[in-house]
């Protein structure tokens, strides 16, 4: 039995996601109608997940998160808004060790619960088996305040550039792909990589639509490199770093102007979206395995695993986030288990493992 404390100011929302819990066995749901109420419930309810809304009055969401992880640190679903502000809030959310999030859906949500209620019960049920991880204030701090004086990003330099693939190719291609417990992983893991990385690196991130914008500005003003989001086919470049627009796909396709990096509407033959796997496979269709990384991070389910296990069969290298720092084991542990994860490590030392990789 799950036990999940619903936070939210809302009474037509607290009764909605109680019946989201009580029409489905496992759950036993707890409410609190504000931050302040959550806290005090912490210790006597001692909830295996907490979901939690953003906008709440005497203390927000983001202040009611942060007094979790330092009171009784638990897995934190965030219930967001489809704006833009909902995404940016979201993804610092995410940032200060909420383990995932579910949209609302927009307009009426009672009118929508057929589709709402399987995605919070999904998120509930994953994030209960999650590990949580909280970045720590001081580095958030550090990290944002390098960011908006400009400060120059310090990261390994590659000792050699491979060769192109083909006249006026990349050296090849960086393919990462994350779920939940994403978005501050992929901030280590690019933080990482210096600014004259030559080999563009290519995200597939599960996420709606309305988040991934958010994530490719977020990413782009705390990393070394550009990012930007792929919303239409785009000429892949070295040194650029491209997000797969949520709720479609991302492939690699080859045109006259050279490797080009294009959303697809996603396919029914897989499951998650963004997906890893078509990211992985197009890519191989184009590029030799040889020029080609596969970095897996942490996330629920398979979706990678089997295309960067082939990746590796054919010469490409992998890397797999370690079990003891994925919030969700499932994605690279599923790599690590079908044989396809050359090197195997901790979030904090992916970065420097590609950089590795990369200047072989």
């Amino acid at each position: 039995m799950i036990k999940v404390l619903v936070v939210d100011d809302s009474a037509l929302m607290r009764r909605l996601l109680g019946e989201v819990f009580d029409d489905a066995s496992g759950f036993q749901p707890s409410f609190a109608r504000s931050g302040v109420e959550a806290l005090s419930l912490l210790k006597t309810v001692r909830p295996d997940v907490v979901t939690l809304d953003v906008h709440m009055p005497q203390m927000d969401g983001l202040e009611t998160l942060d007094r979790i992880m330092a009171e009784r640190p638990c897995p934190v679903v965030m219930i967001s808004s489809l704006t833009a502000e909902g995404a940016d809030v979201t993804l610092e959310a995410m940032d200060r060790g909420a383990v995932d999030f579910v949209p609302k859906p927009a307009g009426a949500v009672s009118l929508k619960m057929a589709e709402f209620a399987p995605q919070v019960r999904s998120a509930v049920g994953a994030a209960a088996k999650a590990r949580v991880r909280s970045r720590g204030l001081a580095e958030r701090v550090r990290r944002k305040a390098r960011a908006a004086a400009g400060e120059p990003h310090v990261a390994p330099r590659l000792s050699r550039s491979a060769p192109a693939t083909r006249l006026g190719d990349p050296p090849g291609l960086v393919l990462i792909g994350s779920s939940t417990g994403g978005p501050p992983a992929l901030d280590t893991v690019l933080s990482a990589l210096p600014a004259e990385l030559e080999w563009p690196v290519l995200i597939a991130q599960h996420m709606p639509a309305s988040f991934t914008g958010a994530l490719a500005r977020r990413l782009s003003k705390l990393c070394p490199l550009p990012v930007v989001e792929v919303t239409r086919p785009t000429l892949i470049e070295p040194g650029l770093v491209y997000v797969a627009k949520g709720d479609a796909d991302m492939i690699v396709s080859r045109r006259s102007s050279g490797l080009t990096a294009a959303p697809a509407p996603s396919a029914s033959q897989y499951r998650w979206h963004p997906s890893v796997d078509r990211l992985v496979d197009s890519a191989m269709t184009h590029v030799p395995a040889e020029r080609l990384v596969g970095v897996l991070l942490t996330g629920m389910g398979d979706d990678g695993a089997a295309a960067m296990t082939r990746l590796r069969a054919g010469g490409g290298r992998t890397i797999a986030e370690a079990e003891a720092t994925a919030v969700v084991w499932g994605m690279p542990g599923e790599l690590v288990k079908a044989g396809g994860a050359e090197r195997v490590e901790p979030i904090d030392r992916v970065g420097a493992a590609l950089v590795e990789a990369l200047a072989r």
